[in-house]
């Protein structure tokens, strides 16, 4: 295991690697209402590279618009990337969809707006919801009500994102809000999910009894810059991918590590 301190944002870390591949499939960026603006795609690759992680994931709320930016970014920076969201299912459950390709996630995209409400989005109320190129400038202000729940139960939400070759995870399942657990009590086994994520904040003693046997990750969640590299997930991955993450999923290939502040 080695070593490797660094300064972000003013404040000294700590990060101890062990070799796998780390990742984070759950970054919010300015796309996101709850997101901060200063969030854009390539604030976040820089902030999760200087985390010591490896490839991410934007999972703004039912939406991939930024997610051509993301790439753009991640190809100038050499750094991995896949593409997603984070789906509001009907039943008012947070999931992650994960694709490899922005034409897949793009496809998600529409079929969640589809599913939203014909509402407006009114930012002094709900945040602003930011599309952005590569170099930071916003391209436009995404008029859907992105913090609005789709209208796709969670079973349907499950078949759309395999139907376009994604994963399907449980997002932070020992969440008290937004959560399969908090929404519906917890997992029936019919779901569909392909894993479950679980927070920084679970004991994983607890929670390892309550996923009937899925393979977990850990998130961040991150809103803000400065919650990128809080936490992250490893695995031995010979390529940043679906299939490969799949494979990990079986093997059950899967570990994670803490930022250790200092």
């Amino acid at each position: 295991m080695q070593e490797q301190r660094f300064a972000v944002y003013g404040c000294r870390f700590t990060v101890y690697t062990s070799g796998m591949f780390k990742f984070d499939l759950h970054l919010h960026s300015c796309l996101s209402p709850c997101g901060d603006l200063d969030a854009s795609p390539r604030a976040v690759v820089r902030a999760a590279k200087a985390a010591g992680l490896d490839g991410i994931m934007l999972a703004d709320h039912n939406s991939s618009r930024n997610s051509p930016a993301l790439a753009e970014v991640c190809r100038r920076e050499d750094f991995r990337c896949l593409f997603g969201m984070e789906i509001t299912t009907a039943e008012e459950v947070h999931c992650l969809a994960v694709f490899d390709t922005l034409e897949q996630a793009a496809a998600m995209t529409e079929v969640c707006y589809e599913a939203l409400p014909k509402r407006v989005n009114q930012p002094e109320v709900f945040g602003y919801q930011a599309v952005v190129d590569a170099e930071d400038n916003v391209e436009e202000l995404e008029w859907h009500l992105l913090a609005a729940p789709t209208r796709l139960p969670l079973r349907d939400a499950g078949a759309r994102v395999h139907g376009l070759g994604g994963l399907f995870i449980a997002a932070h399942i020992d969440r008290t809000v937004f959560s399969v657990t908090s929404q519906l009590g917890g997992l029936a086994g019919d779901e569909g999910f392909d894993a479950v994520e679980l927070s920084r904040h679970a004991d994983v003693a607890v929670w390892r009894e309550k996923t009937l046997g899925l393979p977990f990750i850990r998130s961040s969640d991150a809103h803000y810059l400065e919650g990128i590299g809080a936490i992250w997930t490893e695995a031995d991955l010979p390529a940043f991918s679906v299939a490969q993450l799949r494979r990990a999923f079986a093997d059950n290939n899967l570990s994670w590590n803490v930022r250790k502040t200092g």
